[in-house]
């Protein structure tokens, strides 16, 4: 590895070290750590040929894929800016992030032809399109700009060299679109450093080890999801990549099979979960973590995975796109404070400050600030927005970010998730954390999903709502669960209505998206 490393030394490194070692599983195909090397060396090389310069960005449009892995890892040895998008997005939107970011190459599945051809058809950036799978030589994609299909770049790649290297680990490494429930999405810029310090601090703490066999379930275009790929090949691990958890037991039955240690999941995965009912048939005692972010896990899904991991460490944690991660709770914890989001990840600094930027103490709700290399440069091209995530920090020139997460942290430094300040209601002169009743209804027997919400009211000002989503075979009615708040929870705090829903609305990524619900 070079003596200051990026991104992409992870793979080269782990292809030296382990060239035969099995990198990538992915339904019939199995990749090792040496040809998945070479193949990233010969498209990195040709999108180079192609007119990809040192700074430019390349999207990667294509689903939880061999292909998709590769190709990110291509772009970086490129000395290009890798930006992966959902494979659900649709042609405004492709056409919008492709126009954003002024992308000079774009890399996709033939299989999403009908969405890219239309998008890239309105990207003058173009200069080079590569897609792979079946269906690549249709007329509409031969006449796209620098048009090439991957297999052909692969065939004979066994000798292809990586391009000079040109990037610092100052420079950018990938643009994170966020989910855009509000306004456009916002491409999140993240360095090397940026992204080697996260995959760094957490691989410590998870004790991320090079026998690992991690699940890949989660969309490569989330984050949390293209980190499992990210640390398992920091220490040359195997990654299980799976479309989606649609189909549970198909994914319980590979995880089985490939022996998965590594379990990360988010709260629309364990609710399914706590709904099977044959989850005894599987074995599961490989399994040696299972990890959550964004927020604090109901403590029901805690013993839920308690029961179904006995073995494995539990690790709830706290995350946003703009910094990666920010907290965890270390597992020997999970059982004394079950409802914290834990204590700052390492290299990390963490504080609250109120409404006048003044630093909280102890059991104080205030703003969470976040310090350390893992934040954020900025957002692409939008100084106003960036400015106002972005703020001077204590020491002279360094910017630390404005999470606009209220939070609270008790006298031992662990800290808990309140609300996004934007998704505060107030009523009757009271302010309501929505977080805080939707623990409250999912702690009801039969209760799977909740979210909570303001809506307009002529006398509250705000009347706080709940969508409410039953288990199944579950027998509730708006009573019961008024009722039951009303025993767990401060009068102002209680729902004044309750609507019962079969799904909460989310984004790709499985966050819900409340705006859908208003």
């Amino acid at each position: 590895m070079n003596p200051i490393p990026l991104l992409h030394d992870y793979l080269a490194d782990a292809a030296q070290r382990y060239p035969e070692k099995v990198a990538l599983v992915c339904g019939d195909q199995r990749v090792r750590y040496g040809e998945l090397d070479q193949r990233a060396n010969a498209l990195a090389s040709a999108l180079v040929g192609r007119g990809v310069a040192r700074g430019d960005r390349v999207v990667i449009f294509g689903d939880n894929l061999p292909e998709t892995a590769l190709s990110f890892w291509a772009v970086l040895k490129a000395n290009a800016v890798v930006s992966i998008v959902n494979p659900l997005t649709r042609p405004d939107k492709l056409a919008y992030l492709l126009n954003d970011c002024r992308a000079t190459a774009l890399i996709a599945d033939a299989h999403l032809g009908r969405v890219f051809v239309h998008a890239a058809a309105r990207a003058p950036s173009l200069r080079a399109v590569v897609a792979f799978g079946r269906g690549v030589h249709t007329p509409a994609m031969k006449a796209l700009p620098g048009f090439s299909a991957l297999e052909s770049i692969l065939a004979g790649s066994s000798g292809a060299v990586c391009p000079t290297r040109r990037t610092l680990d100052v420079d950018l490494a990938s643009l994170i679109y966020t989910s855009g429930t509000t306004g456009e999405p916002k491409g999140v810029m993240l360095t090397h450093r940026n992204m080697l310090t996260a995959a760094t601090s957490i691989s410590s703490y998870l004790e991320v080890a090079h026998d690992e066999v991690i699940l890949g379930v989660l969309p490569l275009a989330f984050d949390y999801g293209l980190y499992q790929m990210i640390m398992a090949f920091r220490e040359g691990a195997r990654l299980v990549l799976e479309r989606s958890f649609a189909f549970p037991t198909q994914v319980l039955n590979r995880v089985v099979q490939e022996g998965v240690t590594g379990f990360p999941g988010v709260p629309t995965i364990f609710a399914m979960l706590a709904e099977m009912t044959s989850l005894s048939e599987y074995d599961f005692s490989r399994i040696r973590y299972v990890t959550n972010t964004a927020a604090a896990l109901p403590v029901k899904h805690i013993r839920m995975l308690q029961g179904l991991f006995p073995k494995a460490r539990i690790y709830s944690m706290y995350g946003l796109t703009e910094c990666k991660r920010c907290t965890y709770l270390p597992p020997d914890d999970i059982n004394r404070k079950p409802t914290s989001v834990g204590v700052a990840i390492p290299n990390t600094e963490l504080w609250l400050v109120d409404e006048n930027d003044r630093k909280l103490g102890p059991n104080k709700v205030g703003q969470l600030v976040v310090r350390g290399a893992t934040v954020m440069r900025g957002y692409w091209e939008k100084p106003e927005e960036t400015a106002r995530k972005l703020r001077p920090g204590p020491l002279p020139g360094e910017q630390v970010l404005y999470t606009g997460d209220l939070c609270r942290m008790d006298d031992d430094g662990y800290l808990y998730f309140v609300a996004r300040m934007d998704d505060i209601i107030k009523t009757c002169g009271e302010k309501v954390a929505p977080k805080e009743v939707e623990h409250a209804i999912m702690d009801i027997s039969g209760v799977r999903e909740a979210a909570v919400i303001g809506i307009p009211d002529d006398v509250l000002g705000q009347a706080v709502k709940a969508f409410v989503v039953l288990e199944r075979g579950a027998r509730l009615d708006e009573h019961v669960i008024i009722r039951e708040c009303q025993r767990r929870l401060e009068r102002f705090l209680v729902p004044k209505l309750v609507t019962f829903v079969p799904e909460l609305p989310k984004t790709d990524t499985g966050k819900v998206t409340k705006a859908g619900l208003a």
